[in-house]
């Protein structure tokens, strides 16, 4: 009997641990997002039913499905172009270590905390690194479909502006990306690991393959697109929910640090780039609306107002969302 009890317990162990193994590996599985070849055939393809739909006569469906399918072209071309970056041959790892190693240094001397305490605390409690990890991988490109098409549908007036942050920020972050550094959990030697592996829910395999590249710490995309997410929902919705919502930015800034994929600076570099793509986006509408012909009548009456861009859509819904 004492025998078959610890037989017992084995069994039961192992199968207690196979709840969050099998947990992990659908998190993992859950993570084959589009390639470049599928974004470019999407893109197309909206390209082609766009110029389709134009040919028709005026009606709710081609008031309806314009916008959309144009939109659909840009956002597939944007994440096309995003995919292919990594293809091109200017990237260089020679140096990503100690790239990495200033980063350490710098974070120092401005009395930045240490990532690696944020890594202990996650560690030692289970639960949290292994949510930490299911965040990571899991929560970065739906989340910022879903807030796009949110956007797009309820504030059509805001959705072109954090669309073109969007873009210039992106932009902004793969630029800076061809000069490479590495992320903490290269850096073992500090005692930093990786919890993706550690929870097997890694994206990445050898250096140079997996969904993304590895040297690429800096600036954190993962921080850029959450700012955008966080921030455009702040700035656009009135509901009391979007405190909620937007808090995606402050957790996904603590679990990429706390997984050893990037520094504090990674995150604060990504948060100033979107500052920067805010200020050219205003700048280019302030110009452009300093070029547009006056809208006064001939004899100097009344200013005739020119109501925004789906203005109309977010008096229809606005009330319930925010």
């Amino acid at each position: 009997m004492p025998g078959r009890d610890r037989r017992s317990g084995r069994s039961g162990q192992a199968e207690a641990a196979l709840v969050p193994m099998t947990a992990s590996m659908l998190a993992a599985g859950l993570t084959k997002w589009p390639t470049w070849q599928q974004a470019w055939v999407t893109t197309v393809i909206c390209l082609v039913l766009l110029a389709a739909v134009r040919r028709m006569r005026p009606s709710r469906f081609t008031e309806f499905s314009l916008p959309t399918l144009q939109e659909l072209a840009v956002l597939t071309g944007l994440y096309g172009l995003w995919r292919s970056a990594k293809k091109l041959p200017l990237t260089q790892s020679e140096g990503a270590i100690e790239r990495a190693r200033s980063i350490v240094d710098i974070q120092e001397a401005i009395w930045l905390p240490t990532e690696l305490s944020l890594q202990r605390f996650v560690i030692d409690h289970d639960p949290l690194g292994w949510l930490s990890a299911a965040y990571y991988i899991t929560m970065h490109v739906p989340a910022l479909f879903v807030f796009l098409a949110w956007m797009f549908w309820r504030h059509r007036d805001e959705y072109g502006r954090w669309r073109n942050i969007l873009a210039l920020t992106t932009a902004g972050c793969l630029f800076i990306r061809f000069v490479h550094v590495a992320p903490p959990r290269f850096l073992t030697d500090l005692g930093y690991q990786d919890l993706s592996e550690v929870y097997a829910m890694s994206v990445y395999g050898p250096v140079g393959t997996g969904v993304s590249g590895q040297f690429v710490a800096m600036p954190s995309i993962h921080v850029a697109w959450a700012g955008v997410i966080g921030i455009g929902i702040f700035a656009a919705s009135s509901s009391r929910w979007k405190w909620l919502f937007a808090a995606h930015l402050p957790i996904t800034i603590l679990v990429v640090s706390a997984t050893g994929h990037h520094w504090w600076l990674d995150g604060i570099v990504a948060l100033g780039l979107i500052g920067l793509s805010w200020l050219i986006d205003e700048g280019v509408r302030r110009a452009w609306r300093a070029r547009r012909p006056s809208e006064l009548g001939d004899e100097g009456g009344e200013e005739v107002v020119v109501v925004g861009e789906g203005a109309e859509l977010r008096e229809l819904g606005d009330h319930v969302v925010g």
